[in-house]
């Protein structure tokens, strides 16, 4: 499956504004695909401030000048490391019209968790207008699903949009909760919720009755749980627009 979408990804044209990958030789061991799987793994143990041109190239052994000939800078890294994480995000074979919402929910549910697992990468997505193969993969899958579910073109086209932001937005707000896990453990981050609740508690049900009568429905539900909510709820309005026989209620 990697070989095949390295392939689908060499086939895909490099904007023009970004750096092309370099042939690898001998006397140049030193690659973009070497240079963006050091940066993914800096991220992942450090964070998304503990990447930079200097820091990756300490990794590799080189100096950050070495870097520029395959990458332009910081900015491209980022983008180009988000587009690696988006190779990971598992995409049904075929879009089926029966079956369409399940698909786009599928989709969405790899995604989120994909974000989630690579700790700050949502930061970058906030910021990114998806132009690389593995973001185009799943862009160009999305619009046939929906297509394929009988959603108008430009329905489909902003749902895409519409989606992706829901998507990146929780897993960055997951990624700001880990930064205080990271900083002072589980502990802290249950101490935090914790007091949140104890303040929800505090406040006089003469002012708030209708929240103090519910601060156990507030505080409940695991992150997952949340996100599959809010998602559901976005793809019953996206039934609206397909097919009545393929517009089948969201699963959960």
């Amino acid at each position: 499956m990697d070989r095949d979408r390295g392939a689908e990804a060499s086939a895909v044209p490099v904007p023009p504004w970004r750096t092309p990958p370099k042939a690898v030789n001998v006397r140049q061991p030193l690659s973009q695909e070497r240079i963006v799987q050091t940066g993914l793994q800096l991220l992942d143990a450090e964070g998304l401030d503990g990447v930079s041109m200097r820091r990756v190239a300490q990794e590799l052994g080189t100096g950050p000048a070495s870097l520029y000939a395959h990458v332009s800078g910081k900015e491209e890294l980022l983008d180009l490391i988000f587009d690696r994480v988006l190779g990971e995000v598992e995409l049904p074979d075929e879009p089926d019209p029966q079956r369409w919402i399940e698909q786009v929910r599928q989709i969405a549910v790899s995604a989120h968790r994909v974000m989630c697992a690579h700790a700050d990468i949502a930061r970058v997505a906030l910021a990114n207008v998806p132009v690389g193969p593995n973001a185009l993969r799943i862009a160009e899958k999305q619009l046939q699903i929906m297509r394929a579910g009988g959603v108008p073109a430009q329905v489909a086209a902003w749902m895409i949009d519409r989606l992706s932001l829901y998507i990146v937005a929780d897993a960055y707000e997951g990624s700001l909760l880990r930064v205080r896990s990271r900083e002072g453990g589980e502990q802290a981050l249950a101490e935090y919720f914790g007091r949140i609740e104890a303040y929800y508690r505090s406040l006089p049900p003469d002012r708030f009755p209708a929240f103090t009568a519910h601060v156990e429905e507030l505080m409940s539900g695991k992150d997952e749980e949340r996100f599959e909510f809010g998602l559901d709820i976005l793809l019953a309005g996206l039934a609206r627009f397909g097919r009545a026989d393929g517009a089948k209620s969201p699963p959960g």
